[in-house]
């Protein structure tokens, strides 16, 4: 029979190795993606146990080879955690999994209890709400005044305290049985009682300990989620939406050329329907720049034929290389437009928009460039307009860190915007540049132009 000091420390390294443990696990992507699954095939369900139950039977192991080292077994805890996630089945696998070790010292009585601590924590897993199960504390001191207090107001049936004493009992029948049979089952023993009732208390603390770690871990993959579903529906609003002004001044254009000149009336609603296809497409889709590239120019035709002066030119460096690769769509065409609206627009005599690709040091690096106004200082660095921030949002969002996007400005000189996109699998291309302009009609006297992004 231990004395109380190494009890205490026993438990206190109990706690410490439940805290190591789980946030070594919680580490892993490949737990992380079992663990917050929705729906989760055998297989899945075995390789996330797998990250818990290997460590933790070896635990059990060193626990039977090495002297005082008496923290290293948390089968019962293991056990009820598996439960009260993933049910009764598996937690009773769980169970007789984790007793092999204590079997072959010869405590029969280990896999027995263990499984039976796996169905009734499963059951229990099954009763309670999940978000009841993954908000449980450790804190039990905490828990009680809480539901003290709650319940001289108004009682109530709290099934947070039902879990708290539900583990304390199976700790408190874990510690009987080992003093009922001494050899068959191990479990800390001591004469003292307050002792005995830290030792049950123990056990749903470390319950929650892993609990708590790897809730913060959900808390924080949902923040990143919700995250990721605000900005794909704000980019899906920007994707599809089309300026009413810019539609039916374009519808007018073509009505106004389909008796005169037909051929060009049908190249419009060809090069229109084209823009309103892609602007209806899915924006996670990956497409080839070259038909990013034909995009932005049905756009500039369009333009053309709205506003029909000859103030812009369009010159495109693009590197042959580049125009199979693959960029997200509908990259190109926002950035386009606000060289137009906001930067040669304010100027009468238009101005140029230069379109640049080339790989470089495992990129693809575009750039879109106008002499246009420019931006004023304090935006110099994230551009104007719903559109250019949405445009490096997009990017951080599907390639991280790696993707580069720059804006650089001179006030009356011009903008130019860099993209940088990853890619790690192309070698640079050295081919030469194709260069070509086109005259562009400049939007002068319209109200409201196409939407600000």
């Amino acid at each position: 029979m231990a004395d109380h000091k190494l009890i205490l420390i026993t438990l206190l390294v109990k706690l410490g190795i439940a805290a190591s443990v789980s946030s070594a696990v919680a580490r892993s992507r490949a737990f992380q993606r079992r663990l917050m699954a929705r729906h989760r095939t055998v297989r899945e369900t075995a390789e996330m146990l797998a990250f818990v139950l290997v460590p933790l039977t070896l635990g059990v192991w060193a626990r039977i080879t090495v002297p005082n080292f008496l923290a290293a077994d948390m089968s019962l805890e293991t056990v009820t955690l598996v439960g009260l996630l993933v049910g009764p089945g598996w937690a009773m696998l769980s169970g007789m999994v984790m007793a092999v070790p204590a079997l072959l010292h010869r405590e029969y009585l280990a896999m027995p209890f263990l499984a039976g601590v796996g169905m009734v924590a499963g059951i229990a897993g099954m009763v309670i709400e999940k978000e009841e199960i993954w908000s449980f504390t450790p804190f039990v001191d905490l828990s009680l005044w809480r539901w003290v207090r709650r319940n001289l107001r108004q009682p109530k049936f709290d099934r947070q305290i039902l879990l708290l004493v539900l583990i304390a009992g199976m700790e408190a029948a874990h510690s009987w049985l080992a003093w009922e049979f001494p050899r068959r089952i191990f479990a800390l023993r001591t004469d003292a009682w307050w002792l005995r009732v830290v030792i049950w208390v123990s056990a749903p603390v470390v319950v929650g300990v892993w609990l708590k770690v790897w809730n913060a871990l959900r808390v924080e993959r949902k923040l990143e989620e919700q995250k990721r579903l605000l900005l794909e529906a704000r980019l899906d609003a920007l994707q599809r939406q089309i300026n009413p002004h810019f539609l039916f001044n374009t519808l007018n254009s073509i009505a106004s050329l389909a008796r005169q000149r037909p051929d060009e009336a049908r190249v419009m609603i060809v090069k229109l329907a084209s823009l309103l296809r892609a602007m209806l497409k899915d924006h996670d889709v990956m497409v080839p720049l070259g038909e990013e590239m034909r995009l932005t120019e049905d756009y500039l035709e369009i333009e053309m034929v709205r506003f029909g002066s000859e103030k812009l030119r369009v010159v495109k460096e693009i590197e042959p290389g580049t125009l199979d690769l693959k960029v997200p769509s509908i990259l190109l065409q926002p950035l386009v437009e606000n060289s137009i609206k906001h930067g040669l627009e304010p100027r009468i005599r238009g101005g140029v928009i230069t379109l640049r690709s080339r790989c470089e040091a495992g990129r693809l690096v575009i750039e879109v460039e106008d002499d246009g106004v420019g931006i004023a200082e304090r935006q110099s660095t994230t551009g104007r307009g719903i559109g250019m921030r949405l445009v490096r949002d997009r990017l951080q969002m599907l390639f991280g860190d790696e993707a580069r996007f720059e804006v650089q400005s001179r006030p009356g000189r011009g903008t130019r915007v860099t993209i940088g996109i990853p890619l790690p699998e192309i070698a640079p291309s050295h081919g030469s540049s194709a260069k070509d302009s086109l005259p562009i009609g400049l939007p002068g006297d319209q109200a409201e132009p196409t939407s600000e992004r």
